[in-house]
């Protein structure tokens, strides 16, 4: 199936907010902490968060609205990918955003691109499998770092942020049943720790996504694509 026009439309319209959500509006955000006094890194930690949840986490959660296949928001998140990895390539960095130690925000985009497509390949055409292991990444990651921001000052590994984002990723999975919350409760552990250079933003959605899978393939009555089906019909309902 080719994309359709409004497809590709939306394609463009959702690429060009994250390229200014990433290029103009955290940069503005990142002078604006500066000014109040926030430390630089404190304040590169926070426009990380910023773009994990209104790039990723709301992009994510528009996909199923507008498309009908993952094809163009894989092709989108492997762009992302590439555009965010060239600043490291060429040594230049978006320093309100970018850290020289790590490259984890292109993580981000290439696992956001392939676990929504692989979830929708193997639930049948259901985005929602895929899209919840993304929304734990983007939107209950983003909570484990703005507790720790606030408590520590500093990109470290807390209990505390696992807790706060167990209290957004619990609910976030509900709407796919038991084995939901079952991944929400296994994505805010996983977080906790990293195995570099592998980093979280492979291992939550991964890992979730897995316990989806398999409650798909042995437990179905613990998953409930139907309900979020019933919620948030597919683009060619509307």
């Amino acid at each position: 199936m080719w994309p359709s026009i409004s497809e590709i439309i939306a394609t463009g319209v959702l690429f060009a907010w994250v390229v200014f959500l990433v290029t103009v509006l955290t940069k503005k955000t990142y002078m604006l902490m500066l000014g109040r006094g926030v430390q630089d890194k404190v304040a590169v930690y926070y426009n990380r968060k910023i773009i994990h949840v209104l790039a990723g986490g709301l992009v994510a959660f528009i996909v199923p609205y507008v498309f009908e296949t993952p094809l163009l928001p894989l092709v989108m998140a492997l762009l992302l990918g590439v555009f965010t990895y060239m600043p490291h390539r060429v040594g230049k960095l978006m320093y309100w955003f970018q850290v020289e130690d790590n490259m984890y925000e292109v993580s981000f985009c290439i696992m956001w691109g392939v676990i929504i497509a692989l979830g929708w390949l193997v639930s049948g055409g259901n985005f929602w499998i895929g899209i919840v292991p993304v929304l734990f990444m983007a939107i209950g990651d983003s909570a484990t770092g703005f507790v720790r921001n606030v408590l520590f000052k500093r990109r470290t590994k807390s209990w505390w942020g696992n807790l706060a984002m167990a209290a957004v990723s619990i609910p976030m999975g509900a709407i796919l049943g038991v084995a939901g919350m079952v991944a929400g409760v296994l994505a805010s552990i996983i977080e906790h720790f990293e195995y570099p250079p592998i980093d979280d933003n492979i291992t939550v959605p991964l890992a979730s996504f897995i316990i989806l899978l398999l409650a798909s393939l042995y437990a179905p009555s613990l998953l409930s694509l139907e309900s979020i089906s019933r919620i948030i019909p597919p683009p060619s309902s509307f």
